[in-house]
C-alpha cells in the first residue's frame, strides 16, 4: 500500500459529494465572466467551495483553484472544478472534475471524474491505475487534442495549433476534440486514447492527467519532451509509439518558431 493510500480515499470521498452537484447543475450558464470567451458558472464555484472546505478540514492541506485561486505551496491540493465549462453549460457530457495532490512539484494524488459519463480514473503515488475497462489501442489509434484555441497567456500560439492539428490528422493518429484537456489525458492513461496532448500552461489542466499516465505506465512528458514538473507547460501523455509521433510533429512545426530552442 502506497503511503499516498489514505489522502487518495479522502480525496474520492470528497469527489463523492461533489459529483452530486455536477450532476444536478449540469447545464448551468455562465455566471462569473473571466474574459472573452471564458467564464465560470455557479456550480465551477459551488464544487470547488465543497471541495476546498472538505479537504482543508480533513487533510489540513493548503489549496489552490483555478476559479478562487490559492498560494502555491510545496505541497498542496489543486482543483478544476468543472474542465469543459463550455461543454457543460451546454449539456455536453465531456467534462471533468479535476484533483490532485502536489508535493515536491509533483502529483502524488489524482482524481479525474466524468460524472456525466459515469467514469472514474484514480491513482496515488506507488499504486496501479484505477478505470474502467478499456478496450482502446487495438486498431484505432486516438489523439485528444482539445486545446485548439487559446486565450491564456501560452508560448504555443494559434497558427501553430492549428499547424500541429492538421499534421497530426495526416499521421497514423486519429485526432478527437472532446473540449476538456482533463478527459484528454485520463482517456489516454487508461488507453481509449493512444495518446492525449495538452498544450495549457495551468496545472489544474494537467497534473492529475499526469500522474494517471505515470501509474499506467505510459510515456509522460511536457509539451518539449522533458520530464513533466510544476511549472512545466502542457503535457503529452501516451503509448511510446504514439507520443513519439506527437513529439515529432511537434518539433517539425516549431523549427521556425521562438519556443524551437526549448527542443534542442
Amino acid at each position: 500500500m502506497s503511503r499516498y493510500s489514505a489522502l487518495l480515499d479522502i480525496a474520492l470521498e470528497c469527489i463523492n459529494e461533489a459529483e452530486v452537484l455536477f450532476v444536478e447543475g449540469h447545464g448551468a450558464q455562465p455566471a462569473v465572466r473571466k474574459g472573452e470567451g471564458d467564464f465560470a458558472t455557479k456550480v465551477d464555484l459551488n464544487i470547488e467551495t465543497l471541495l476546498r472546505e472538505r479537504l482543508q478540514t480533513r487533510t489540513g492541506i493548503a489549496v489552490v483553484g483555478e476559479e478562487l485561486g490559492g498560494q502555491q505551496a510545496e505541497r498542496m491540493w489543486v482543483i478544476d472544478p468543472i474542465d469543459g465549462t463550455s461543454n457543460y453549460s451546454v449539456g455536453n457530457p465531456m467534462s471533468a472534475i479535476l484533483l490532485s495532490l502536489i508535493e515536491d512539484g509533483q502529483p502524488k494524488v489524482a482524481v479525474t471524474s466524468l460524472p456525466l459519463a459515469g467514469q472514474r480514473f484514480a491513482a496515488c503515488e506507488g499504486e496501479a491505475l484505477r478505470c474502467p475497462a478499456s478496450a482502446g489501442g487495438k486498431d484505432v489509434s486516438h489523439v485528444g487534442f482539445s486545446t485548439i484555441t487559446t486565450r491564456t497567456k501560452s508560448p504555443v500560439p494559434q497558427v501553430m495549433r492549428m499547424d500541429i492539428l492538421g499534421a497530426l490528422a495526416c499521421s497514423k493518429l486519429r485526432p478527437r476534440i472532446t473540449g476538456s484537456v482533463g478527459v484528454d489525458l485520463a482517456y489516454a492513461a487508461a488507453g481509449v486514447f493512444a495518446v492525449g496532448v495538452s498544450l495549457s500552461p495551468n496545472v489544474w489542466d494537467n497534473a492529475a492527467g499526469v500522474l494517471l499516465g505515470r501509474a499506467a505506465g505510459k510515456t509522460v512528458t511536457d509539451i518539449w519532451g522533458n520530464p513533466w514538473h510544476l511549472g512545466a507547460v502542457g503535457a503529452v501523455i501516451g503509448d511510446a509509439e504514439a507520443h513519439d509521433i506527437v513529439m515529432e510533429i511537434m518539433q517539425t512545426q516549431s523549427k521556425e518558431s521562438q519556443w524551437a530552442s526549448q527542443f534542442e
